[in-house]
């Protein structure tokens, strides 16, 4: 009709789909191939590359956003009055989880390589919709934990490890795979798990008890089964919880309420009440924090994990936009202020990826040095890394400008998300906390961290510089709880930079050297020192689609 169009509109990025997230991201694809025995490179490119393609598909975007406009809703009671206590989701939200467990998510424990090639596709499949992410997480995290107790190992182990999404709650016997939560924290204790009140009262049967007690977090409540924390009379103890009995009647699992997040709303998280609840321990009593501190180093790991997937999705957003936009007589990508904006976003990036996946390395190797290495290296990187995601997000709805602000482009949910990892599994405290507690009580995990630097030892005089300092640091130990967040935040930046060092191009290390390890810095992204290559290092983070 006359008068209803005024102009074409032009001047638009295309969108960002159709492309394998996996092969696109060069300094990813390097850290598999660096970390992955040869005789499975093949397998493992092309199972992540399938993935890859999956998160990079315009249908999964769409369910993506389906998830998360569509939370999940709690319905307790059925139409007659009886509780049910379950969790409804919108179809789109099973689609994805269903995509994510049949990728091999939760099967870290139990393939070749399966801890790095899983870490890839966890950091690949959290840029596509990170809610999805937290049952994978949970589920693949129970394994070393049930794996004290032999019997409900080989019961619940082929269930978790299964790569089919058998959705529904029935006796998980009778299922071809299972999901796993977790309900640890409490209102009274939070993170002083020792603090806690549910109280386990033994049953005739060895090994069985019912729980009472409230908890303040329960993540994945839609799941088969949980890890609970509770209070024993041997003190407290791990123990499994299944949300329907053998006989097929429900445990008893009240679900009170949903968490209304900022973020991560797809999935649910909950509060929930024990009232004589049916549950076998796992570990012995009063070992309750011991059984469980593997399933917590896999969650810790895969928040790091997870907040390099969101870090590196922003960063091509944003080198998208600005790569397609013009301004001022030229690509946005082309000016210099923004390229060195970008360039810094893609650093921090590319930093996280680096350790991230050595982490996961050092779980496949599971030697004495590499676990050794993880009691320091992992709360350092679960600190910094994930404190480094909100910043980066931000920045990267900026490159946007306005667009940045609007839901449609997608980096405000990024941006909702990106705070999540750093407070779930121990906040910045408890991880800078623990990382202390290994130095002081482990003297192995700190000749593991220098060990592991020491293969950068003259490569780089700014690298070589902050060892200096840092060993500075480490030797000052008055007041340390206090210098707690300063150390371990050094001891992050060290590593990642022995790492970009040894493995990225010489313009990634040169411009991480520079702006991280020196005092030639500032306080923002965009504030990278004259003289690098920043060209070089926004083309490296730049996703070519399709033609």
């Amino acid at each position: 009709m006359a008068g209803t169009t005024t102009h074409t509109v032009t001047h638009q990025p295309p969108p960002l789909v159709g492309h394998d997230l996996f092969a696109a991201d060069r300094a990813l694809v390097e850290a598999v191939e660096r970390h992955t025995a040869p005789e499975l490179l093949e397998e493992v490119r092309a199972e992540l590359s399938s993935i890859g393609v999956s998160a990079g598909s315009a249908q999964v975007q769409e369910w993506a956003a389906q998830a998360d406009e569509n939370p999940p809703r709690l319905r307790t009671h059925d139409r007659y009055g009886h509780r049910i206590d379950e969790v409804e989701f919108h179809p789109a939200w099973h689609r994805l989880l269903g995509k994510g467990v049949g990728a091999g998510l939760t099967t870290g424990w139990v393939r070749p390589g399966g801890h790095v090639r899983r870490a890839a596709a966890f950091l690949v499949w959290t840029q596509a919709e990170a809610g999805t992410c937290c049952p994978l997480s949970m589920t693949n995290a129970a394994v070393p934990a049930l794996r004290t107790e032999p019997e409900l190992a080989a019961a619940w182990e082929p269930l978790l490890t299964s790569m089919i999404y058998d959705r529904g709650l029935r006796p998980a016997a009778g299922k071809a795979g299972a999901l796993f939560g977790a309900a640890m924290t409490e209102k009274q204790g939070g993170s002083d798990v020792r603090a806690h009140t549910t109280a386990a009262v033994p049953l005739a049967e060895s090994g069985t008890y019912t729980l009472t007690g409230h908890k303040w977090f329960c993540s994945a409540p839609m799941s088969d089964g949980f890890l609970v924390l509770a209070r024993a009379p041997g003190g407290p103890t791990c123990f499994l919880v299944p949300r329907v009995l053998p006989d097929g009647t429900r445990n008893v699992f009240l679900l009170q309420r949903l968490k209304d997040k900022l973020g991560n709303r797809s999935n649910a998280s909950g509060e929930v009440e024990f009232d004589g609840t049916w549950a076998r321990r796992v570990g012995e009593e009063g070992r309750g924090v011991r059984t469980i501190i593997a399933m917590v180093a896999s969650t810790r790991l895969d928040c790091v994990l997870g907040s390099a997937g969101l870090m590196r999705q922003a960063v091509t957003q944003a080198v998208h936009h600005c790569s397609h936009r013009e301004a001022f007589g030229g690509k946005l990508a082309d000016k210099p202020l923004m390229r060195n904006v970008l360039a810094d976003l893609a650093i921090e990036s590319e930093a996280a990826t680096a350790l991230a996946l050595r982490l996961a390395a050092a779980h496949d190797d599971g030697g004495e040095a590499e676990r050794a290495l993880l009691r320091l290296a992992l709360p350092a990187a679960k600190y910094w890394v994930t404190k480094r995601c909100a910043p980066v997000a931000v920045e990267a709805a900026e490159c946007l400008g306005g667009n940045g602000y609007v839901t449609e482009s997608g980096l405000p949910r990024l941006v909702r998300e990106s705070p999540l990892n750093s407070l779930w599994e121990g906040a910045g405290n408890i991880q800078a906390l623990d990382a202390l507690r290994a130095l002081q009580r482990e003297p192995g995990a700190l000749d593991a961290y220098l060990q592991e630097i020491g293969r950068a030892h003259g490569a780089d005089h700014r690298l070589d510089r902050a060892v200096k300092d840092l060993f500075s640091e480490l030797a000052d130990l008055e007041g340390m709880e206090a210098r707690a967040r300063r150390l371990v935040e050094r001891l992050a930046t060290v590593l990642q930079g022995s790492l970009l060092v040894r493995f990225a191009p010489a313009e990634v290390a040169d411009a991480f050297c520079a702006s991280r390890l020196t005092d030639d810095r500032g306080a923002s992204f965009g504030t990278l020192p004259r003289g690098l290559d920043l060209t070089a290092v926004v083309d490296r983070a730049r996703v070519h689609l399709p033609a």
